[in-house]
C-alpha cells in the first residue's frame, strides 16, 4: 500500500509539476457532462479545471482544496476567463461543519489519498454535504495500476464498502487518468488505470 502523502507531499508537487494539473478537465468528466447538474462541489479541486469547466456550462460551483496555492490558482484562473465560481480553501475532512448542501460532488482524485480511517469520516462529510438524490462523479486510481509512483490503489471493494450505507451506485466502470506528459513513464501506457463511479445520495 502507498504511504498516505501529507499537506507537505501536495504543497511540493504544486511548487514544481503535479501530474494531475493538466491545464483542462479530466477527460471522465467531461463524457458525463451533462449528468452534472445543479449546485456543485469540487471536492479537492486543485487549480480548478474541473470545477471552471462545470461552471462554463452554467453550473453554480464551489471548489475547495486544503492548500493555499492550488485555490489561489482557481481564483486566478476563473477571473481571467471570465468565469463565475466560487474557491474556498477547506480540507474536505471537516465537510461535516460546511452546512452548504449540493446535487452533484466531483472528487478527481482525492478519494484515494484517504487513509482507511480517514475513509469513513469523509463519505461522512459528504453525506452532510448532499441532497436526496444528489450524485457524486468519482474518479480514482485502481487496482489494476502497478504498484509504484502516487497514491494507493483502489480495490472495487473498497469502494463498494466506503459507500455501502446510504448510497447507490449507478455505474463502476474502468477508466484513466489524464496526466501531464513529463510523468507518462511513471505509470501505465495510456495513463493511470482508475476507476470513474457514479454513485447516487439515497438519504
Amino acid at each position: 500500500m502507498a504511504d498516505v502523502p501529507t499537506r507537505e507531499t501536495f504543497a511540493n508537487m504544486y511548487a514544481e509539476k503535479a501530474p494531475w494539473d493538466i491545464g483542462k478537465p479530466q477527460q471522465a468528466f467531461v463524457e458525463v457532462a451533462d449528468k452534472v447538474r445543479g449546485l456543485v462541489l469540487d471536492a479537492g479541486c486543485g487549480t480548478g479545471e474541473n470545477a471552471l469547466y462545470f461552471a462554463s456550462r452554467g453550473c453554480s460551483v464551489v471548489g475547495i482544496d486544503f492548500l493555499e496555492f492550488p485555490i489561489r490558482e482557481a481564483q486566478r484562473k476563473a477571473a481571467a476567463r471570465k468565469i463565475q465560481a466560487e474557491f474556498l480553501r477547506l480540507d474536505a475532512l471537516t465537510l461535516t461543519s460546511f452546512d452548504r448542501q449540493f446535487d452533484s460532488v466531483i472528487d478527481s482524485g482525492l478519494f484515494h489519498v484517504f487513509s482507511d480511517e480517514d475513509r469513513p469520516r469523509y463519505v461522512g462529510g459528504l453525506a452532510h454535504v448532499t441532497k436526496a438524490g444528489a450524485r457524486l462523479f468519482l474518479l480514482c486510481f485502481r487496482d489494476a495500476e502497478p504498484a509504484g509512483f502516487g497514491p494507493r490503489r483502489v480495490s472495487r471493494q473498497e469502494l463498494e464498502t466506503a459507500f455501502a450505507k446510504g448510497w447507490n451506485f449507478e455505474s463502476l466502470q474502468p477508466a484513466r487518468f489524464e496526466i501531464v506528459p513529463e510523468f507518462k513513464d511513471s505509470f501505465s501506457a495510456g495513463g493511470p488505470k482508475a476507476w470513474f463511479a457514479i454513485i447516487r445520495r439515497e438519504r
